[in-house]
């Protein structure tokens, strides 16, 4: 451990490691120092799988392949992905439906399924490579409780053990989560707006193979989406986000398992298949939350600390990953030309330019989930004839899918800024 980096992400999870793997292609030649401070311990031992019925999963869109690419991950990340071929999109109990399909829109994979271990330990093994590690350090367990802002600088406060730390970097990247004391500290607000609903979270398999299929399908209890994951255990295998109102979580989450396949059934139909297993169920609260202010000088607020969203369209994940990418570019250009890190003019550019992707993110999930979850007949028709003219206009829905996959906005080129 020194005591000053260049840059110092505090939470070394998906978003703090893909931040740090992202300015590598650059770190030789602009001769960056990197901390990485995370609470929990690293996992022991080689990169290896670990498979689990129970594991957790994230939809990636297609155009976060070619960010995974440039980080150098993208091969060994590979080994366990599920292509999804089709979206198959539906409005339970009405005429409603549409349909994607990667053969049609010309490209390999709509999107991927990925466990969030296997993809958290592909981006730790990425930073434990000897060249990383030149520019690299991991301070885990470790705790910061406290940023102090100085002329040019942020001091760090952290806690490793019983032993305190003081460090300095010219940026300090808040990456931690949804949940952070830090800022509070700070006094940074948010716009918050609950939805009433909880996602229950878990593992599926049905009695036929998935085929590569995704769906969304709206109900009039909430949303459900089933995605396809690899088989485990000679068992097929999706991931299911099933939304339901805050008054029925407890209800739907006192059935065995007998009786919750059933309800899921009831909910979401036989389209996959019959369903005869289920997993661990897991859920949290569903809201959307957006900081008011996500840079300062030699601060940046990155990933779910600084926006939430519903999960209806499975883009929460991606639209950080959009910002990791875009925030790496930003630093390793005002590196480049000799501009601090910390600089807030620079910083307030990468916002700038961030915060059109975050509204239109935003704001198409949460009118998406509102028009779906209306009562409203009009409304139903609305969105029932909307649905279907998709269905029948190509062009429409070439749109429709570039916007999904995450292609209309392409990836900064992270090795040619760094030269």
């Amino acid at each position: 451990m020194k005591q000053q980096y260049d840059l110092i992400i505090i939470g070394g999870g998906m978003v703090g490691a893909s931040l740090a793997c992202a300015l590598l292609p650059a770190a030789d030649q602009l001769g960056l120092s990197i901390a990485v401070v995370e609470t929990h311990p690293l996992p022991d031992g080689p990169l290896s799988y670990t498979p689990s019925y129970d594991a957790r999963a994230t939809a990636l869109a297609y155009g976060s392949r070619a960010s995974y690419q440039q980080m150098g991950v993208w091969e060994m990340l590979s080994e366990h992905l599920t292509p999804i071929q089709h979206i198959h999109v539906s409005d339970k109990g009405r005429f409603g439906v549409t349909r994607l399909h990667a053969e049609q829109e010309q490209v390999e994979a709509l999107g991927y399924v990925v466990e969030n271990h296997w993809l958290g330990r592909v981006l730790l093994d990425r930073l434990h490579h000897s060249d990383a590690m030149r520019h690299v350090d991991f301070i885990c367990p470790a705790e910061v409780t406290a940023l102090q802002p100085q002329p040019g600088h942020m001091e760090v406060t952290l806690y490793q053990g019983e032993q305190q730390h003081q460090l300095r970097a010219e940026l300090v990247v808040m990456a931690d989560g949804g949940r952070s004391s830090l800022r509070e500290q700070l006094g940074i607000h948010y716009r918050t707006e609950r939805y009433q609903q909880h996602a229950i979270v878990t593992n599926v398999s049905p009695e036929q193979p998935h085929g590569g299929i995704a769906y969304e399908r709206f109900t009039d209890t909430g949303p459900m989406a089933l995605l396809p994951l690899e088989d485990q255990g000679g068992l097929h295998r999706c991931g299911l986000v099933w939304t339901v109102a805050d008054e029925q979580l407890d209800e739907v989450l006192a059935l065995d398992d007998d009786a919750f396949i059933r309800r899921l059934h009831e909910r979401f139909g036989y389209r996959a298949g019959r369903f005869v297993r289920v997993g661990e169920r897991h859920h949290y609260p569903l809201k959307l939350m957006l900081a008011e202010e996500q840079v300062r000088a030699n601060l940046v607020v990155l990933g779910n600390a600084a926006h939430a969203l519903h999960p209806i369209a499975g883009q929460g994940y991606n639209l950080a990953l959009r910002g990791v990418v875009a925030l790496a570019g930003q630093l390793i250009t005002a590196r480049s030309e000799g501009t601090s890190l910390g600089d807030l003019a620079m910083l307030q550019q990468f916002y700038d330019e961030r915060v059109n992707d975050q509204q239109r993110t935003i704001g198409f999930s949460d009118y998406t989930m509102k028009l779906f979850s209306s009562h409203n007949p009009l409304l139903g028709l609305g969105r029932d004839i909307g649905l279907q003219l998709l269905e029948i206009c190509p062009p429409a829905k070439t749109l429709f899918a570039r916007s999904a996959m995450g292609l209309d906005s392409p990836a900064p080129d992270l090795k040619r800024k760094g030269y």
